[in-house]
């Protein structure tokens, strides 16, 4: 049996506990995702009126920008218990048999990195999402039977930050499909002075705004540099957070202007310096600043192509004037590569 994990586990318990905190328990504290509101709070208005478990949900968008958040509320709102578990977690299908057996009518079964699921452990899923039953087969060989077993009708809220992963027949079982987006900067000083609040920091309008416009669209960036501009602050200052000491903080822990911080600015400068501006594969830029493909490709690589400084092209990676520029180097002289 796999036991539900915590949610977002960080190797303090003191920061775990912390992090968990800041999280809005109600869907009119959650800032930004004005759309996915919108239709989420209509989902769950509808299910209280005719007093039945909300729809199977799922959540997809890059990571930290509030899958995990929204699936509590959703249990919140509703009043039902939670199970938290994960993809990777679940590797034979008695694991989830054992979690779906265990649930209570109304409950939320949230799953995080749903797309990660083996095929054996998401065919359970099949007859438990329609029809609330559970496939169990008993025995071996030929005397081998399968008995099927009444499941409460519960919740499944899934989060995926690679919804392509998916396989059809799995996807079309969710009632509810949200997308979520990047946050704009003005939503993220909402998130900041919230968390200052909680945490106790005193976060002045400048400081939120500098801290906003470094923390690439995302509220989980945005929570983790305010804790760490507030340890600045406190070793440093007067433990208040000022535009100034917000710039001079962030810069002590390498996040620029833009956001980047240090692999960030490997990749580019991998690029730009080892392979001339590219085109690079990959998996070679990967090994050439010492990290996993996957990681290269699905955090960092998003971001600096929102930000037009990196391109993907049919022959790899390839560097954009805008990137020369910002890290300070004279970008070719015959750019036509960067187009072919």
């Amino acid at each position: 049996m796999v036991a539900a994990r915590p949610v977002d586990p960080v190797a303090d318990p003191m920061e775990a506990a912390e992090e968990v905190g800041l999280r809005p328990r109600r869907l009119d504290e959650f800032v930004g995702q004005t759309e996915v509101k919108e239709h989420l709070s209509i989902v769950l208005e509808a299910a209280r009126r005719r007093s039945q478990p909300v729809d199977h949900v799922l959540f997809a968008g890059p990571p930290g920008l509030g899958k995990t958040t929204l699936a509590g509320i959703v249990a919140s709102e509703m009043g039902a218990g939670m199970r938290v578990t994960s993809g990777p977690a679940l590797v034979r299908a008695g694991d989830l048999a054992a979690i779906l057996n265990d649930l209570r009518p109304g409950d939320v079964l949230f799953i995080d990195e749903i797309h990660r699921m083996g095929r054996p452990v998401e065919e359970v899923l099949y007859p438990a999402m329609e029809d609330f039953q559970l496939d169990i087969v008993i025995g071996k060989g030929p005397t081998a039977r399968s008995i099927r077993l009444d499941l409460p009708h519960f919740t499944l809220v899934g989060a995926t930050t690679r919804t392509g992963l998916l396989t059809g027949p799995l996807r079309d079982r969710f009632g509810f499909v949200a997308r979520l987006d990047y946050y704009a900067a003005t939503e993220l000083e909402a998130i900041l002075a919230r968390a200052a609040t909680i945490l106790g920091v005193s976060l002045q309008p400048a400081g939120a705004r500098e801290i906003a416009r470094r923390s690439r669209g995302t509220p989980r960036i945005a929570n983790r540099l305010l804790k760490r501009v507030r340890d600045f602050t406190e070793v440093r200052g007067d433990g208040r957070v000022t535009g100034k000491t917000a710039m001079a903080g962030l810069s002590l822990f390498g996040v620029d202007d833009l956001g980047l911080d240090k692999l960030d600015r490997a990749i580019l400068a991998t690029v730009c310096e080892r392979f001339g501006g590219g085109p690079v594969g990959l998996s070679t830029l990967a090994v050439s600043v010492a990290e996993a493909a996957e990681t290269v490709e699905d955090v960092y690589e998003p971001f600096l192509l929102q930000l037009g400084l990196l391109l993907r092209t049919p022959r790899g990676r390839v560097a954009t004037p805008a990137a020369w520029q910002h890290l300070g180097l004279p970008a070719p002289p015959h750019p036509a590569h960067l187009f072919p």
